[in-house]
């Protein structure tokens, strides 16, 4: 990048990797579940109780406790890809592409709001029977499940946030530029600014701004994030899909009484993980204090060398506090069932 080069402007379009960082290469399948006014693309490891090969049969993950995956805002459910096998022996996991991302097409009723996200989250849920689940969410995700585990408590076994997107009265100057995707005309402006971009430029972009260590990402990892993002730039939705979503992430962050995600918050009865970076550019590392006081009884993981995808930088890391969280989890239902 060169120093005539705004990385804050650059990064603006796409604030979550578009796929995921390819160490692994799992076997993953993907299948699409229809809900009135509603498509959502689901990715599951071979062996999950998903649909397998489009539906044809079921996996043998319903021997293990079901855990679904929510993305952030520009990503998708391959944010997920690295993460999931490292857990795959424990829980059924799904990762869902939420309304216009990734897959999945936008909504019928155009409505992008974190409350919207948050119902697709409960309708699939609801849908496919798979609640309880160890829900876990990343960055916008992270809000959306914060909001569902809030009201509907019935549906979430243990929580796991990854920098959240929760509100933040003084945010970090580097994530001022993904807030202004929310102003209208804004996209489609910085659309035409950026035109002659190749897509490489563009993941790098992108990397530098999610990224604690950009070098972390492996070759092949940064070749598919460039074709995803190339794929992205061809849908026509594209840049509607992040400019409702940015102003309904802005939105939510101006709502008070019950619907305030801080009091949200406080509501949560599930155990609750919370993992932020310490190089973190769009959620501020200071808020993890803040965010541990507001959780009741939860756990704080800080990675001082991660930036705002630790399940994609430090997936293993992020893994074992996970199975942290599961062995708690099971040892409170233990005890429980002892006492009744």
């Amino acid at each position: 990048m060169s120093s005539t080069e705004s990385p804050d402007t650059a990064t603006a379009a796409f604030p979550v990797p578009p796929a995921g960082p390819g160490r692994g290469g799992a076997a993953e399948t993907v299948h699409t579940v229809a809900l009135p006014g509603l498509t959502l693309t689901v990715r599951a490891p071979v062996g999950s109780s998903a649909p397998q090969d489009g539906g044809a049969e079921a996996g043998t993950g319903r021997d293990r406790e079901p855990a679904l995956y929510v993305h952030g805002l520009g990503g998708s459910s391959q944010n997920w890809s690295d993460l999931m096998p490292l857990l795959a022996d424990r829980v059924d996991g799904e990762a869902i592409d939420l309304p216009g991302f990734g897959h999945s097409p936008p909504p019928g009723d155009g409505n992008y709001s974190v409350s919207a996200q948050a119902r697709a989250v409960i309708r699939y849920l609801d849908a496919a029977g798979r609640g309880p689940v160890h829900l876990i969410g990343n960055s916008m995700g992270g809000a959306a499940a914060t909001r569902v585990a809030a009201v509907r408590p019935d549906l979430v076994r243990t929580l796991t946030l990854i920098s959240p997107a929760l509100p933040e009265l003084r945010p970090q100057l580097t994530a001022v530029p993904t807030a202004l995707l929310a102003v209208p005309g804004i996209t489609g402006l910085f659309g035409r600014l950026t035109h002659d971009w190749t897509p490489e430029r563009r993941t790098r972009e992108v990397l530098a701004l999610c990224y604690g260590d950009p070098g972390r990402v492996s070759p092949e990892g940064f070749n598919a994030a460039v074709d995803e993002y190339a794929r992205r730039l061809e849908l026509p939705y594209f840049w509607e899909v992040m400019e409702r979503s940015a102003r309904g992430l802005v939105n939510a962050y101006t709502l008070g009484g019950q619907h305030n995600l801080w009091r949200q918050a406080e509501r949560v009865l599930a155990p609750t993980l919370l993992v932020y970076g310490g190089r973190d550019r769009l959620v501020s590392f200071r808020m993890a204090r803040r965010a541990a006081a507001a959780f009741r009884g939860s756990r704080l993981l800080t990675l001082p060398e991660a930036g705002h995808v630790a399940m994609m930088e430090y997936p293993e890391t992020v893994a074992r506090a996970v199975r942290e969280l599961l062995d708690s989890d099971m040892t409170d239902v233990t005890a429980d069932a002892s006492r009744s």
